[in-house]
């Protein structure tokens, strides 16, 4: 039914907007209509590893069964290409002096000798690998056709197979860093298309938001004083001069980093850059990056990287000032902070004009699919957030059977989210299910609050082996999950989509309360202004449906396959105590409810 609904948007310009359950099998529904159909096509996924798995998996063997021959090729973004020229500038720049770091560097020298893709991805480097920014290009400092490696890039290479493929696969990310080039006037990275195919499209609004906005980051300006010492060390008499402004832009760039540390982790720009040590930092680094950018222009015509390094300090000098310029409608400025960084956005309330503008001079015919874009059947919040007006719409349930293989259950007894002892009083009633189930639990929390709280009460509660979101990288956590046999993983954001543990290892999903987002989120506090002044109502138009969507992706990570058991625990006493707790329910899966823990004892053949 999928495919059939795909075949008919294919015939003609328009948009599908298809919900497909999990299981329904989606790759294979979209690839074979426009492989019969022979259409020039973008698929965009919404992961690396998504694309991955599409290019080398599924595309190969659709291709073998149909016995079809077009001209395919996998782009991601500039930073999963080995950079020639920035590899040696590292190479022979003798700033590393980590003997792990030098062999392995020696490693990539080897393979940089042989690969015809030059895809990092070949010699498995980390994407948290500090040699990676390094040895790999961005927007900012790729030199484009001044390069002295140019004509060997393996990005340009990449790219112009993609400029004549028939059929593309990409990302969501480098999908939109297209459509913000075309917006912008600086050309393309995509060909054209007969049809565009976005999967996981659930992810786009916020994606959009964020390429369609500006940001600026310490990251960002920190690198930039790295790389104009390493290019000012390429041109003779260079280096003196730039040493000392390049290292008071990076203790500015220290110091605005310490005067946010005491703000939330993320938060209104406007609210936190008043306070007198973010104004006094913001001061220093506004001065810091004109005396590096006044020195830069002097220094420009002496190299192509030097004059690359110019051309960014004036761009990061534009998004200071507007960063700190007063208050746009329809912009919201917000920053969140890392460990050692923070970011500061501004991004726009809506991306709906945008985006309808965009779409229309991309491809005549699109085509959004994920398994959560409707809500009680209706695709209001998605359609809205893109400024689609006139789309088909499908909503196909999953094949799965949810009545026989998996349980829904309300834990009694447990307090409203906001009481103080309600992680206790959850873990209460959750440790008797892991008990049940032999653990192979995932534990998805809203906030790393509650998460940090269950895992510490958690180590004193039971001997399950725990895996804690943060303690490893997410690929190792579901590693070691899948290997331990009884293991229960605690996650937050990241772990409630595009996360798949098909079969036993995974038989338990809880979930500790409905995930509205937070009311001080400085996004949702701006859309909610927005609605609310244009005589909507901000719950049931934007909270609700979005929490509605979230809840769905968390629930989908239950049930992978056919043969597929599993308990589902949702400790939040509104889906009983609210009238709006009825929509989270009948947005499950068909399933069983219960509220007595023998049911849960029966499921998993446990004496209760």
């Amino acid at each position: 039914a999928l495919a059939e609904a795909i075949e008919a948007a294919l015939g003609g310009p328009g948009t599908l907007v298809a919900e497909a359950g999990t299981g329904i099998g989606k790759t294979f529904a979209y690839l074979v209509p426009i492989l019969l159909a022979g259409r020039r096509a973008i698929v965009s996924t919404g992961t690396r590893t998504l694309q991955d798995q599409l290019f080398k998996r599924d595309l190969p063997r659709l291709l073998d069964a149909l016995d079809c021959h077009p001209r395919v090729a996998l782009l991601k973004g500039r930073g999963n290409y080995l950079c020639l020229h920035r590899f040696e500038l590292t190479r022979l720049g003798g700033e590393l002096k980590s003997p792990a770091l030098l062999a392995r560097l020696e490693q990539i020298r080897e393979w940089a000798g042989v690969t015809r893709i030059g895809e990092l991805a070949e010699i498995a480097l980390a994407d948290a690998s500090p040699l990676r920014p390094l040895i790999t290009s961005s927007v900012d400092n790729c030199l484009g056709g001044d390069c002295p490696r140019y004509a060997d890039c393996f990005l340009v290479k990449a790219r112009r197979r993609a400029q004549d493929a028939d059929l593309v696969v990409v990302n969501h990310h480098l999908l939109f860093a297209d459509l913000a080039l075309k917006q912008e006037g600086f050309g393309e990275l995509l060909p054209p298309a007969e049809a565009v195919v976005v999967d996981e499209a659930h992810q786009v609004p916020d994606i959009a938001s964020r390429f369609f906005g500006r940001r600026l980051s310490g990251r960002q300006l920190s690198d930039l004083a790295q790389d104009v010492r390493r290019e000012a060390a390429e041109v003779t008499g260079a280096l003196a001069q730039v040493v000392e402004p390049s290292q008071v832009l990076e203790t500015a760039v220290a110091r605005l980093n310490l005067a946010i540390e005491p703000h939330p982790e993320r938060g209104s720009w406007e609210r936190a850059r008043v306070s007198p040590a973010v104004g006094a930092a913001l001061a220093a680094l506004t001065r810091a990056l004109t005396g590096l950018d006044e020195l830069l222009a002097t220094l420009a015509e002496r190299s192509a990287g030097l004059e690359s390094c110019w051309a960014r300090a004036r761009q990061r000098l534009a998004a200071l000032a507007e960063l700190t310029a007063p208050d746009v409608d329809g912009v919201v400025r917000w920053y969140e902070k890392t460990r050692r960084s923070f970011t500061v956005h501004a991004s726009p309330l809506s991306v709906a004009e945008a985006m309808s503008a965009l779409r229309d001079g991309i491809a005549p015919c699109w085509i959004f699919t994920s398994a959560t874009l409707s809500v009680g059947g209706r695709f209001d919040l998605f359609l809205s957030q893109l400024g689609i007006e006139d789309a088909e719409t499908v909503s196909l349930p999953s094949p799965f059977d949810y009545r026989r293989n998996a349980l829904a259950y309300l834990p009694p007894g447990i307090p409203l989210p906001e009481h103080p002892e309600f992680v206790a009083r959850m873990l209460d009633r959750v440790l008797p299910v892991l008990e049940y189930s032999g653990g192979r639990a995932f534990l998805l929390f809203t906030s790393h609050r509650n998460l940090r709280l269950a895992a510490e009460q958690l180590a004193a509660r039971t001997e399950l082996p725990l895996l804690i979101q943060g303690e490893m990288p997410r690929h190792r956590l579901l590693e070691e999950f899948r290997r331990s046999g009884n293991g229960v993983l605690l996650g937050a954001a990241s772990f409630w989509q595009g996360v798949d543990v098909a079969g036993a290892a995974l038989s338990c999903v809880v979930i500790d309360k409905l995930p509205f987002a937070p009311p001080d989120d400085p996004l949702l506090e701006a859309r909610l202004k927005q609605i609310r002044a244009s005589g909507g109502n901000p719950f049931f138009d934007y909270q609700l449906p979005a929490a509605v969507l979230a809840l769905k992706q968390g629930v989908g990570r239950l049930i992978r396959d056919y043969a597929d058991r599993g308990v589902l625990v949702l400790c939040d006493p509104r889906l009983e105590s609210k009238p709006y707790g009825r929509v989270f329910l009948d947005s499950l899966p068909e399933m069983e409810v219960t509220r007595e823990l023998r049911d849960v004892a029966r499921f998993f053949d446990h004496p209760a």
